[in-house]
Protein backbone atom coordinates (compact mmCIF):
# COMPACT_ATOMS: atom_id res chain seq x y z
CA UNK A 1 0.00 0.00 0.00
CA UNK A 2 1.46 3.77 -0.80
CA UNK A 3 0.55 6.38 1.32
CA UNK A 4 -1.23 9.31 -0.20
CA UNK A 5 0.37 12.43 -0.41
CA UNK A 6 -2.22 15.39 0.65
CA UNK A 7 -2.32 18.41 -1.92
CA UNK A 8 -2.50 21.60 -0.65
CA UNK A 9 -5.52 23.68 -1.00
CA UNK A 10 -5.44 25.99 -4.19
CA UNK A 11 -6.05 29.70 -3.75
CA UNK A 12 -9.86 30.33 -4.53
CA UNK A 13 -8.98 33.91 -6.33
CA UNK A 14 -6.00 32.64 -8.91
CA UNK A 15 -7.65 28.85 -8.59
CA UNK A 16 -4.31 27.59 -7.64
CA UNK A 17 -2.17 29.05 -11.10
CA UNK A 18 -0.46 32.82 -8.81
CA UNK A 19 -1.73 35.23 -11.62
CA UNK A 20 -4.96 36.92 -12.14
CA UNK A 21 -6.48 39.23 -15.16
CA UNK A 22 -5.52 42.62 -14.47
CA UNK A 23 -7.08 45.53 -16.32
CA UNK A 24 -4.99 47.81 -18.88
CA UNK A 25 -6.31 51.53 -18.72
CA UNK A 26 -5.19 54.04 -21.07
CA UNK A 27 -5.83 58.09 -21.89
CA UNK A 28 -7.31 60.63 -20.06
CA UNK A 29 -11.00 59.25 -19.72
CA UNK A 30 -8.60 55.70 -18.28
CA UNK A 31 -11.01 53.48 -20.81
CA UNK A 32 -9.60 49.72 -20.93
CA UNK A 33 -8.23 47.92 -24.26
CA UNK A 34 -7.00 44.87 -22.61
CA UNK A 35 -5.97 42.98 -19.98
CA UNK A 36 -2.62 41.98 -18.54
CA UNK A 37 -1.26 38.89 -16.21
CA UNK A 38 -0.98 40.01 -12.78
CA UNK A 39 0.48 38.80 -9.28
CA UNK A 40 -2.34 36.81 -7.31
CA UNK A 41 -2.61 39.32 -3.92
CA UNK A 42 -4.38 37.12 -1.79
CA UNK A 43 -1.52 34.12 -2.48
CA UNK A 44 1.38 36.58 -3.61
CA UNK A 45 1.76 33.87 -6.01
CA UNK A 46 2.35 30.44 -4.49
CA UNK A 47 -1.31 28.64 -5.71
CA UNK A 48 -1.86 27.87 -2.26
CA UNK A 49 -4.92 28.88 0.08
CA UNK A 50 -3.36 31.57 2.97
CA UNK A 51 -6.35 30.78 4.61
CA UNK A 52 -6.67 26.47 4.59
CA UNK A 53 -9.87 26.75 7.20
CA UNK A 54 -12.01 29.21 5.71
CA UNK A 55 -12.41 27.18 2.22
Amino acid sequence: MTARTHRPAGCPVCKGTGEIPVPVRVGRSRRVVGTQNGLCLNCFGSGRNPNPDTN
